[in-house]
């Protein structure tokens, strides 16, 4: 997949594509109906299948002090977008000029003379241009304006006859319902950062971590969870806390992999991080042994719980391409 930073970038071999428009954070199964959409009507077209997606998130631009808790930052979400058969990608700078744009400005700048698009994809639910004065309603007057089609989806439905949102996935995570996201994402919710150095605790009490540093607007409950870590090529099993280590002296909170049966050096390395399941809160023991008893048991747990899962596909791997 080809990804543009900037619009006076777009090649002319990337014109007339079909685009599918928004923020697209989790990447979640509304947002792949959307997604879908646009890639059959590009093979339909033959032409190029396009997302247009914004960075920083918008609700992060506007309230810097209070952070949207991103599922997918930039490049989970390139990667998401890849695994459904996404031509190409627009990431827009999402800044006080752009947000300050129009409807009509932002169609005829963006959409019209920067990509030539033929024809757009967006959500029932989208709305665009300074103080949302764009709606599909407005896209579709401004597509036949302009001469490009517009289709929106309809909103797709969870179990419960709920939309599935960003939102409810965001409320999953929060409460440690790793299994619960990953229904409504389609894909088991993964994480993306490099291996640091740690204090090396967790070798001194005969259970060495892998550890990764979330971003700060990161809200997964704190607790200990069944993982899977991709390095490379290595798909490995393990059982992760990401907390602040409340029995020793409580710090930033940090994500630490005990990998099953695995030993080598990963300092440096970029590792993916997909969470399977919830076992238990963090929690503070009696005692330093009583800890290492409980991590024992913790072990064997997710070790019970991963053993029918070495040939499933890993996070975006489980997401087939559209056909």
């Amino acid at each position: 997949m080809r990804v543009f930073c900037d619009i006076a970038d777009i090649p002319d071999d990337a014109r007339g594509s079909v685009v599918a428009i928004g923020n697209f954070d989790g990447v979640h199964q509304g947002h792949r109906s959307v997604i879908d959409e646009a890639v059959r009507a590009a093979r339909a077209k033959s032409a190029p299948s396009g997302i247009m997606t914004f960075e920083p998130h918008p609700r992060t631009f506007f309230k810097p002090g209070n952070p949207v808790f991103r599922l997918t930052p930039e490049a989970a979400k390139l990667e998401l977008m890849a695994a459904l058969g996404v031509d190409q990608a627009l990431v827009l700078p999402f800044t006080k000029d752009l947000s300050a744009r129009d409807a009509r400005t932002f169609v005829e700048d963006f959409l019209v003379d920067g990509l030539g698009v033929s024809h757009v994809v967006v959500g029932y639910d989208f709305q665009f241009g300074r103080g949302r004065d764009g709606n599909p309603g407005v896209l579709a007057a401004l597509g036949d304006e302009f001469g490009f089609e517009v289709t929106a989806v309809a909103k797709f439905e969870a179990g419960d006859g709920e939309p599935v949102s960003s939102s409810k996935v965001r409320d999953c995570l929060k409460d440690g319902d790793v299994a619960g996201a990953a229904r409504l994402l389609g894909y088991r919710w993964f994480v993306v950062s490099e291996i640091i150095h740690g204090d090396k605790r967790g070798r001194d009490l005969g259970y060495p971590t892998a550890n990764m540093s979330l971003s700060a607007d990161c809200q997964l409950r704190h607790g200990v969870y069944a993982v899977r870590m991709r390095v490379g090529d290595m798909v490995l099993q393990g059982v992760a806390s990401y907390g602040r280590r409340p029995q020793f002296v409580a710090g930033p909170p940090l994500l630490e992999t005990f990998i099953f049966d695995f030993s080598g050096d990963l300092y440096g390395e970029a590792a993916e991080v997909e969470f399977v399941g919830f076992l238990r809160a963090e929690e503070v023991f009696p005692s330093v042994e009583h800890l290492i008893a409980q991590m024992g048991r913790d072990t064997a747990q997710a070790r019970a719980g991963l053993a029918s899962m070495a040939t499933e596909p890993f996070g975006p791997d489980a997401l087939s391409k559209v056909a």
